[in-house]
């Protein structure tokens, strides 16, 4: 089985064998930077023009078709159009908080990207409490959302960032305690040992029931964390315009929709990496013959499989449930969503020490 690994220590070695440690470290940070804006702009060009395609496939028209062959230049002609458009200033508006808001969220999302294990030894940061860092640094986003909803000076960016921040807390709590069971199982927070542990069997066939309940409980709070459809309440476009970025424009705005897309993303790898194995293939024990045939398949190619297959079922679950209320979103996360996540963390812990 091919890894990153081999690549990176190359680079690794190659650098201090010409330089001193300092400048080595130093290109191999900005090396990491460029890398992960690189594969971020593209990940988000890839997202949108395959959203575009299956929200056509679901509504029966043909979706994107002129720019390029099969549409597939369109993405990259909204994101010209995008940098190109000029930056409106909004009157009365806070200027500082307004700027600062649109940085706050994409900021937020980068750092949760750059923790993600996409190969063995192709991950830009692997602390020991890899999933605390991954909760805290992707709630900062929610401060971006508030700070975008106050600083506009307009009632429905407002009433959109307070809807956001409710919801938005609210599941952060059903994700958590849904990604603790797995920590549970596990016995670990560092992602890369997580996906290690998985090498004879996912998380989700190891763990049994308890582990397919959190499983299900965290697509669904991890979908309504990135405020897309039935829970796209915050930015309801025949209610609140656009919600909290409603007076954004040009690049602004452009932080906004790449950070949401983005999210999704990550939330997809999140569940690959802890529920499905991450960049593991599939083995099952005593098919040694099979396993062997799945070692073939490139690491990258298995977690990019599992993840966009976790970007599939959301945008299925977006374009054919329709847009809950403000109350029934509520119930579903503090009358169903958490009493199931607490009575699930106490079943794990029977499942770890019974069987």
């Amino acid at each position: 089985m091919f890894h990153f690994e081999v690549v990176t220590n190359w680079i690794d070695e190659f650098l201090r064998t010409y330089l001193s440690e300092g400048w080595a470290l130093f290109i191999e940070f900005v090396l990491i930077g460029v890398a992960i804006l690189a594969v971020y702009a593209v990940l988000a060009l890839i997202l949108i023009y395959v959203e575009r395609k299956v929200c056509a496939f679901f509504q029966c028209r043909i979706g994107p078709n002129r720019v390029g062959p099969f549409g597939l230049i369109q993405s990259v002609a909204d994101m010209i159009k995008i940098l190109i458009k000029e930056l409106i200033r909004i009157d009365r508006a806070d200027p500082r908080l307004f700027r600062l808001a649109a940085f706050l969220v994409i900021i937020a999302s980068i750092c949760t990207f750059g923790a993600i294990p996409f190969d063995k030894g192709l991950q830009a940061v692997d602390f020991n409490i890899g999933v605390f860092y991954l909760l805290a640094v992707s709630s900062l986003g929610v401060v971006g959302i508030l700070l975008a909803g106050w600083s506009s000076n307009n009632k429905y960016t407002m009433i959109g960032a307070m809807r956001s921040g409710a919801q938005l807390i609210s599941y952060e709590l059903s994700c958590g305690l849904a990604l603790m069971t797995m920590v549970m199982l596990s016995g670990t927070m560092q992602l890369s040992e997580i996906v290690e542990q998985q090498s004879y069997a996912w998380n989700i066939f190891r763990g049994g029931i308890p582990a397919l309940i959190a499983f299900v409980v965290y697509l669904i709070a991890g979908h309504a964390e990135t405020n897309r459809g039935p829970f796209d309440l915050p930015e309801a476009e025949s209610e609140l315009t656009a919600g909290y970025h409603t007076e954004y424009s040009g690049i602004q705005f452009g932080f906004f929709y790449l950070a949401e897309y983005l999210n999704m993303f990550i939330i997809a790898a999140i569940a690959s990496t802890l529920f499905l194995g991450g960049w593991m293939p599939l083995h099952i024990p005593g098919w040694e013959s099979f396993n062997q045939i799945m070692d073939y398949i490139p690491p990258v190619l298995w977690f990019f499989g599992k993840t966009f297959f976790c970007v599939f079922l959301a945008l299925w679950v977006r374009w054919t449930m329709p847009r809950l209320r403000i109350d029934q979103l509520l119930n579903l996360e503090w009358k169903i969503l958490m009493p199931i996540c607490l009575v699930n963390i106490v079943l794990m812990a029977l499942w770890i020490i019974y069987v």
